[in-house]
């Protein structure tokens, strides 16, 4: 065969990724938050993008104009009648001052009168003037009229290391302690933890590591109790210490605290050399304590989760579902300012950048309305096939993939996962993500129906609550009460459900009930 040049014409399918397709794809998977933040910052790089809000706005304003044109023009003569009558009675006023009748005049001289006369009884003749002018205004001596802030009833937020500061600055006497604690200050974690190393903080202040230590020492004594400590032991020592309770068998329980991490309660009698009733009034102690002293001067606010879908029971029975409005930004194509605009423009350039900016602004528009379309099909589709979740509870959640409701509804597994990414519903049962909602599943022993993860989880989870001292399940004992149930189940799948769940293990939930805490 020869190699020759030759124009071949060929005809294939592929799918481009265009800018507009990876937008409305970016779009599916945003929170609302999210949406709400790229909406606005399309709306101020595109001229031609308006809220529906202010547009309606506009509307309304602009008949409201039109149709009270009229009235305008027939009240215009008499607003200027109107207008210059008061001015002549102000003229009036000015000149010849402020009229009162006999009657006013004389309450006022008796008003005035028993004023002065209290102010002499209480303070003598040189309050008088001062009351006077606290009558005629209200303020205490001033004319000036007060003015209400809302602002002056908040109240001040105060910060961790303002709160320490201000008590090292009392408590130091020494400048060259104060500035060893401010930098001690600067190196608490957000528990209240010091973990630097002190030998290195002396070496980068210049000074030696006993005087550190001493400072240290000094601000371990701040308020709250518990700060600046260097673990877990330390916090717990310094708060007890400063209730007086810092004995040696507290000490020495305070040295094992591996111990009780493993609810091994009879080896913390014998090493604390306490009776189990002493045992008990100790963990008691130790559990009112607060391991992160820092946290209560932790400003920050949770935001609420704002549901994207709301559901509610539907009079005949059934569920009614629809998109939250609040969360749905709203956004029309200023079709007549592009009109307007386009007749004006020229310019190569600037018909190209207008002709740009109304493409685009159209496909926002559009891929918004697909986009709530979809979120509202794939809830409606999750809802129909968890029906007997929101009718009956947890125990009735069904297994389900994402490839269950992308067959239901006709679409790809990646947009079913882009759809129920950071999406929320409000149910009569609570509030959910999306995602909770596709559980894996585990197989039935009596060959029905398959059951779901969660509900299989939330079924150990009341089964350990209703145990009792002398009744403890093991893993073992679980897995035969789940196959009576007809759940197919193995026990290393319970051991790791209730690692989830974070459940102990059925020794160390027996010696938790065996002291009774």
């Amino acid at each position: 065969m020869a190699i020759t040049t030759r124009l071949d014409l060929r005809q294939t399918q592929s799918l481009v990724m265009t800018p507009q397709l990876q937008q409305a794809i970016k779009l599916l998977q945003m929170s609302n938050l999210e949406l709400a933040a790229f909406v606005e910052h399309e709306i101020e790089q595109n001229p031609l993008l308006e809220r529906a809000e202010a547009a309606d706005g506009e509307r309304a304003e602009e008949a409201g104009e039109a149709g009270g044109a009229r009235e305008a023009g027939a009240a215009a003569s008499d607003a200027a009648a109107e207008a210059q009558d008061t001015a002549e009675r102000e003229r009036d006023d000015l000149t010849r001052g402020p009229r009162m009748d006999a009657a006013a005049e004389a309450r006022l001289n008796a008003e005035y009168a028993e004023s002065r006369d209290s102010a002499d009884l209480s303070g003598g003749g040189r309050a008088a003037p001062d009351s006077f002018a606290s009558w005629g205004s209200g303020r205490g001596g001033s004319f000036e009229e007060r003015r209400f802030d809302l602002e002056d009833t908040l109240s001040d937020t105060v910060h961790l290391r303002d709160h320490l500061v201000e008590q090292l600055n009392m408590d130091l006497a020494d400048p060259v302690d104060r500035v060893i604690g401010i930098h001690l200050v600067d190196l608490l974690d957000e528990a209240g933890y010091l973990a630097a190393d002190l030998a290195a903080v002396a070496q980068q202040l210049g000074c030696e590591v006993a005087r550190v230590e001493a400072t240290l020492a000094r601000l371990q004594q701040l308020d709250p109790p518990g700060i600046f400590a260097r673990d877990l032991r330390e916090c717990l020592a310094l708060q007890l210490r400063d209730r007086g309770r810092l004995d040696p068998c507290m000490a020495k329980l305070l040295d094992h605290l591996d111990l009780l991490a493993r609810r091994d309660f009879a080896a913390l009698r014998r090493l604390c050399e306490a009776s189990q009733e002493d045992l008990i009034d100790m963990l008691a102690e130790i559990k009112a304590l607060n391991p992160k002293p820092a946290l209560a001067f932790d400003h920050s606010v949770a935001q609420p989760v704002t549901p994207d879908v709301i559901m509610r029971p539907h009079a005949d029975g059934g569920w009614h579902i629809e998109l939250n409005s609040e969360t749905l930004p709203r956004v029309l194509v200023n079709a007549q300012y592009y009109a307007r605009v386009s007749r004006e423009v020229k310019a190569k350039g600037e018909r190209e950048y207008l002709s740009e900016r109304y493409q685009s602004a159209n496909w926002l528009v559009k891929s918004l309305h697909q986009r709530a379309t979809t979120i509202l099909k794939v809830a409606s589709e999750i809802v129909r096939q968890q029906d007997a979740f929101f009718a009956h509870g947890v125990q009735h959640l069904k297994p389900l993939v994402l490839r269950d409701i992308a067959t239901a509804i006709e679409m790809h597994e990646s947009t079913v996962s882009r759809v129920t990414t950071n999406k929320y519903m409000a149910t009569p049962r609570g509030m959910f993500e999306l995602k909770y909602f596709f559980t894996s599943a585990i197989a039935s022993s009596e060959g029905g129906e398959a059951h779901s993860a969660e509900a299989v989880r939330q079924r150990i989870k009341a089964l350990v609550d209703r145990e009792t001292a002398g009744d403890v399940l093991s893993d073992d004992r679980i897995v035969e009460i789940l196959n009576k149930e007809g759940i197919d189940i193995a026990r290393r799948t319970v051991a790791k459900y209730r690692d989830a769940l974070r459940i102990p293990s059925s020794v160390q939930r027996r010696r938790l009930k065996s002291v009774e805490i």
